[in-house]
């Protein structure tokens, strides 16, 4: 069975890389290979607060000089950058299950004969979650793994509205009204616009999930009970 991760880049890079984090995750997924050897993943590495902090002296570059164009464009090839800087890293501690390289187009011809295939951003105009829906599109796998710094959906922003509550279960038709249709570079929203209408569409679940508990991780693997909100 093929299991498509959205790995964030910020559970892997929250301030400064986060090797300790790195290492178990990797203890986690190799010991999910051994159990099951029909098992085979596809990570797909997010660009977090790498991308965002670049993406910000971009914008005040931009505020600095008036010579300076901001353009959300470049904005995103920021991004994409960062999010194949972190898939890289994330690549070589993969080495061992990894053999083909980091995959920038989802679209493209490419052979994954291995058993973890590493995957980053793509292009301008949508996050690297839209490329993991591409890729459990390819690969016919019905859902996404989405794992970032949240453990669950909330009704709003908890940090700035109170009254907000964690979702357990959401229609697509739902989650889309909650986070809008559109898609600014380095949006922060739980899955984003573009790829969560792809997933409506292509008739891909996704869970989102926190990445950085991984006894929860180990439960969604294995079909078991997990904290985690469930769309589509």
């Amino acid at each position: 069975m093929i299991t498509i991760l959205s790995l964030g880049g910020s559970i892997i890079a929250p301030n400064a890389v986060d090797c300790e984090y790195i290492a178990q995750f990797k203890t986690l997924i190799d010991e999910t290979l051994a159990a099951d050897k029909e098992a085979r993943f596809v990570l797909v590495v997010g660009g977090g607060s790498t991308a965002r902090r670049y993406q910000d002296a971009y914008k005040n570059a931009a505020c600095l000089n008036s010579a300076v164009t901001f353009s959300p464009k470049e904005a995103d090839w920021i991004g994409v950058m960062a999010t194949r800087l972190n898939a890289q890293l994330i690549r070589a501690v993969f080495a061992d299950a990894a053999a083909e390289p980091v995959v920038t187009d989802p679209t493209a011809d490419f052979v994954w004969e291995s058993r973890v295939l590493v995957a980053a951003g793509w292009k301008p105009g949508f996050s690297s979650d839209n490329d993991a829906v591409l890729l459990a599109k390819r690969f016919k796998a019905s859902r996404v793994i989405n794992l970032s710094n949240i453990e669950k959906v909330y009704t709003a922003d908890p940090k700035k509205d109170p009254t907000a509550h964690p979702i357990n279960s959401i229609s697509w038709k739902d989650f889309r009204k909650l986070i809008g249709e559109e898609w600014t570079p380095g949006k922060n929203v739980p899955f984003d616009p573009v790829a969560s209408k792809n997933a409506e569409e292509s008739g891909v679940q996704v869970i989102c999930a926190a990445g950085r508990d991984l006894a929860n991780l180990r439960n969604l693997f294995q079909g078991k009970p997990f904290i985690g909100t469930t769309i589509g």
